[in-house]
């Protein structure tokens, strides 16, 4: 049993409760999450704390021990006490972090981890991340430096400077230029915006290149495999997978300084359907954090 002290509120979160799906997902979502409104009515994937109490078998972890877990699609970390398994997706959360910086570790790192690693990502990779500002983007930049790519970050022109000091080497604002059109290719693109579909970025994929979409829609799901039979290039999209060795991954990169999530703004969580209507605009820097404790 976990006393939570923070969670936050991601593009899962407001998916959800809103029922805004990447198109041809519509009647899927509604028969996995709900038919008129969420059939789990606690939100939140996120969450860091302290455990409270342990089950008389539990050797992972104490009473005491600071944490931080992931809750996934079951969400419900909303609550000031949660009970999770002991080989469930915890980890003891890095001495040098926050709670907050904590609680932030798990959905866009995970995300971007599981696809950059889908996609093979290699040392000296060019990499374009379209939608770098966000939770998954944020942390996509961070990971694809670590792994030794070099990054291009796509973001409005209110992001340009945030972006670059996650590290990304060249920022393209999406208000000005269109990536397709540059004439640059890279290894990878990493779409977290649904905004580059094949269609799209078929051109900018060097030979043999990968792109990945976070964000796509059925069709692009359906057709994913098909292009990767007949070209060069690979389509990867589908859910993520969540392992416990990856929150333990993204910890050790915390520890090192290698890898820190990015906060926007902070809400107490009396102030939580302000904290959703700001993530609802679509322009958050990283994340967005609910002080529960």
């Amino acid at each position: 049993m976990i006393k939570v002290r923070v969670s936050t509120v991601t593009s899962a979160d407001w998916r959800v409760r809103s029922m805004t799906v990447p198109a041809g997902f519509g009647p899927f979502a509604r028969l996995a999450l709900g038919i008129f409104s969420p059939r789990q009515p606690i939100l939140g994937t996120e969450l860091a704390g302290d455990i409270e109490a342990v089950g008389k078998d539990v050797r992972l972890f104490k009473v005491g021990d600071p944490v931080f877990g992931f809750s996934g699609a079951k969400m419900g970390s909303y609550v000031e006490y949660k009970c999770m398994p002991e080989d469930g997706l915890l980890a003891l959360k890095p001495a040098q972090l926050s709670y907050e910086e904590a609680a932030a570790l798990s959905f866009g790192g995970t995300t971007a981890l599981d696809f950059l690693r889908r996609g093979k990502i290699q040392k000296g990779d060019q990499v374009l991340i379209n939608g770098a500002a966000g939770g998954v983007g944020s942390a996509a930049v961070q990971l694809a430096q670590h792994f030794g790519a070099e990054v291009t970050a796509v973001c409005g022109p209110g992001n340009i400077d945030f972006v670059k000091t996650l590290g990304a080497t060249h920022v393209i604002d999406y208000t000005r230029d269109d990536f397709t059109k540059g004439g640059k290719t890279y290894d990878i693109i990493l779409d977290t915006a649904g905004t580059a579909p094949y269609a799209r970025s078929k051109d900018t994929l060097k030979a043999h290149g990968r792109l990945l979409l976070v964000l796509g829609s059925f069709w692009d799901l359906i057709q994913a495999p098909w292009v990767s039979m007949a070209g060069k290039t690979k389509v990867i999209a589908g859910p993520v997978s969540e392992r416990p060795e990856d929150l333990r991954f993204l910890a050790d990169l915390a520890e090192k300084g290698e890898f820190r999530p990015a906060i926007d703004r902070r809400y107490p969580l009396e102030k939580i359907v302000e904290a959703h209507h700001y993530g609802d605009a679509g322009h958050k820097r990283g994340n967005l954090i609910i002080q529960i404790a």
